[in-house]
């Protein structure tokens, strides 16, 4: 443990920002899992409106720093294709 004032304070908010970065990660999976769900049903219009739905979050979490940008580009970019493919 820190021993420190200012190290025990630096240890606390990194653990709540460990927290918070971890809680933002799983929403931004769970986006991703719904969208893939719906592809793999078969419903177009649905895997749009997860997508749809999907994108804001996706990019929120790459300007929070939670994912790096070229992941999160290779993800919307699949899944699209993905999309256009039900057709």
């Amino acid at each position: 443990m820190a021993n420190s004032a200012g190290s025990r304070k630096r240890a606390r908010q990194a653990e709540k920002r460990r927290q918070q970065n971890a809680s933002l990660r799983s929403m931004a999976r769970t986006y991703l899992k719904k969208v893939i769900k719906a592809i793999e049903s078969g419903d177009k219009a649905a895997a749009e409106t997860a997508f749809k739905t999907a994108q804001p979050v996706l990019d929120s979490s790459v300007n929070k720093g939670i994912f790096h940008a070229n992941k999160i580009a290779r993800h919307k970019s699949r899944l699209s294709a993905k999309i256009k493919a039900l057709a």
